[in-house]
């Protein structure tokens, strides 16, 4: 071999060490990157390509469960025809309500039982012995007394939905460190700024908690309301195409709530971000 062609050989070999580590570094960087994002949604991508691949390769009735690449078609077809706009915007006023109401009322009422130990005291019986309560048991008794129009429908999804926020602001503002409480009486604070100053911020995570779980209940309360006795809603198009065996219209129907619920949950936690940027642990 020539002194040339030696040369040659040595250059590009030390070229290419050269540049090795950058695309190291890039690679490490780029795997640093998706890493996160791996460990938070590949077991849910991993199960989305595995029903994907099993449907579409026959090892399970397609017929029963169709590819999702169907259920998409058949959403997107159902939204972008009209047929499913007004079923949501029916879903979103009837749960929206009745979410709504459910903080109006459970928020308040929360904040004075944590505190009034009178209040709590002689409230706790009931709402323990309600709480065990199934609201879907209770769906006819609410039928019979607000006949079977939208008021029993949105009254059973405030139902459900009232508690878990109601016990978790109690819980909340029970669990306010009491130093806080000492050191505010101790500077003369009355006990009205007390409350504004140390307890409602300090239990804010807390119903932050309740309000996601109230918005899941709401969801999945209204598809059980609409399933009796409706003639909209997104609930009742999951019954009404199981009855017709359109299964991919029913599965988009039941992806289409998903996504609602999705949408609702990260909402909450934005706004729970925004609004408690002190309880946020530290990067």
């Amino acid at each position: 071999m020539s002194y040339e062609n030696v040369n040659s050989t040595l250059g590009a070999d030390f070229r290419l060490a050269a540049r090795s580590p950058t695309a190291s570094a890039r690679a490490g960087r780029l795997s640093a990157a998706l890493s996160p994002y791996v460990a938070r949604y590949g077991l849910v991508l991993g199960f989305l390509a595995l029903w994907q691949i099993s449907s579409r390769l026959g090892w399970v009735n397609p017929s029963v469960f169709p590819p999702l690449d169907t259920i998409v078609a058949a959403l997107w077809d159902s939204i972008a025809s009209g047929a499913l706009v007004d079923d949501i915007a029916i879903s979103l006023q009837r749960s929206g309500i009745a979410f709504l109401a459910a903080v109006a009322i459970g928020v308040p009422l929360g904040l004075v039982m944590g505190q009034v130990r009178v209040v709590e005291q002689a409230l706790d019986p009931l709402l323990q012995f309600f709480r065990q309560t199934s609201a879907l048991a209770l769906y006819p008794v609410f039928i019979l007394l607000l006949g079977l129009g939208e008021t029993s429908k949105v009254f059973v999804i405030f139902w459900a939905t009232l508690f878990p926020l109601l016990l978790a602001t109690i819980g909340g503002v029970k669990e306010v460190d009491t130093k806080l409480i000492e050191m505010a009486r101790t500077y003369g604070a009355s006990r009205f700024t007390i409350f504004r100053r140390v307890v409602l911020p300090a239990s804010v995570p807390a119903i932050f908690v309740g309000l996601r779980l109230s918005a899941t209940t709401a969801l999945l309360l209204l598809i059980a309301a609409e399933m009796i006795g409706a003639n909209k809603g997104i609930g009742f198009q999951v019954m009404n195409a199981q009855y017709n065996f359109q299964i991919p219209l029913m599965f988009a129907a039941i992806l289409l709530l998903a996504l609602l619920g999705l949408a609702a949950n990260a909402v909450l936690v934005l706004l729970q971000r925004k609004l408690c940027r002190w309880s946020q642990p530290a990067a």
